[in-house]
């Protein structure tokens, strides 16, 4: 068996042909020419390849992105089209390839990555923790009546998302810039999402300035909005564009759109009863998962204050011993412990929930993912509060 980098032109042989079996309805006939029309939204993507003989045993692919962690936006490596051959599956190949392409991108200046696993117990192994799977709000659009009678500062405007795409990735540019866990792929990548014309576009504005947007379509008339992620910067983008869902009264039966984690759908409108579902299931429905690569490229982030002295383990990318100190409001990485402080031993996965927000330290000894003493405790406490990461990456 040998590793090599797959080029744009060999993903017609070797990687499309695996991930379509992986992730799409088979045997269907191979479109070439349409593979070959998608070939310009994976420009950028760094994808690796086990082959012997001439024949593709797995592939992995990394995207390029960039991610919210506490209010700092970093490069990241999201990870994608992870497959294998149906012969050569549980053979370590996946690992092997994963390793590689992760420590590369580490080398590249990417500190954190996250994907949406296939199952998350394997990528438990390489160190990702769960993160929060934004649930999906189906309602009556009848519910939201009384927003079409309120007075509201602002306006929306409806078009093809290919029409409005330019202020859509404003808006999401935005978002990655102010809301914790959130990330943006590449502008390449999601220009399909643009060319296939398959969404329309809403976009909420007051006085001038873009405070809310949402993707979506219907299945008939009589049958159901689908809406992708509510984009909004606060209450009143939120409010214009859910009455824009409500003047479909007499177009569809139910509204769905996937909201942010913090959201509380039933302070949307008094009588409003709604369905909200989060749901998670091996291998069809995936919450995302993120791991730090790099702890001393996340010095500057936001923290607490606090002083602990932390030993990563069983870990090839960032094993070792790390002063942090939070005493300046931003966090401050030294390597060697080596001092009176509070002490902890972590897994990459355990420090991996500490950063992102959706592990207590106190948690980490029930999951295997560190020993941490009290005192240690109160600090890591301290300097990670609890954050819960809204990750809104689809395009």
């Amino acid at each position: 068996m040998q590793i090599r980098r797959v080029s744009a032109e060999e993903r017609l042989d070797t990687s499309m042909p695996l991930t379509a079996y992986a992730f799409a309805p088979s045997p269907e006939p191979v479109d070439r020419e349409k593979w070959r029309d998608n070939l310009p939204y994976y420009q950028g993507h760094s994808t690796l390849m086990a082959e012997d003989g001439g024949r593709t045993l797995a592939v992995v692919t990394s995207i390029p992105m960039r991610q919210n962690v506490r209010g700092s936006v970093y490069p990241m490596a999201g990870i994608a089209g992870v497959a294998s051959h149906p012969l050569a599956r549980r053979q370590g190949h996946v690992r092997t390839l994963l390793t590689r392409l992760l420590g590369e991108m580490r080398d590249d200046g990417r500190p954190v990555s996250a994907l949406y696993p296939f199952r998350p117990s394997f990528y438990h192994r390489f160190g990702y923790i769960g993160l929060p799977m934004p649930p999906t709000v189906s309602f009556a659009p009848a519910d939201l009546a009384p927003l079409l009678r309120a007075d509201l500062p602002g306006e929306v405007s409806w078009e093809r998302l290919a029409d409005g795409y330019d202020g859509y990735r404003d808006m999401r540019e935005q978002l990655v810039a102010r809301r914790h866990g959130c990330a943006i792929l590449p502008d390449y990548a999601v220009a399909r999402f643009r060319d296939e014309e398959q969404r329309w576009l809403v976009t909420a504005r007051s006085g001038g300035e873009l405070v809310g947007a949402v993707t979506y379509r219907i299945t008939d008339h009589g049958g159901d909005l689908l809406a992708d992620d509510l984009l909004t910067t606060g209450p009143l983008g939120r409010a214009l564009l859910l009455r824009f869902f409500a003047s479909h009264v007499d177009q569809v039966t139910r509204v769905s759109v996937r909201v942010d984690p913090d959201e509380a759908p039933e302070q949307w409108a008094t009588d409003l009863g709604f369905v909200s579902e989060a749901k998670v299931a091996v291998p069809s429905f995936h919450a995302p998962m993120a791991r730090i690569l790099s702890l001393d490229a996340l010095a500057g982030m936001a923290v607490g204050p606090g002083r602990v002295a932390v030993t990563v383990v069983d870990d090839l990318f960032i094993s070792g011993e790390y002063l942090l100190d939070g005493a300046s409001g931003k966090l401050e990485v030294t390597r060697g412990a080596g001092m009176a402080v509070p002490a902890a031993t972590l897994t990459v996965a355990g420090l991996s929930g500490l950063v992102y927000g959706v592990l207590d330290p106190a948690e980490l000894a029930f999951r295997d993912l560190g020993t941490v003493p009290d005192p240690a405790a109160d600090q890591l406490r301290a300097m990670f509060p609890r954050q819960r990461p809204y990750v809104v990456a689809q395009f």
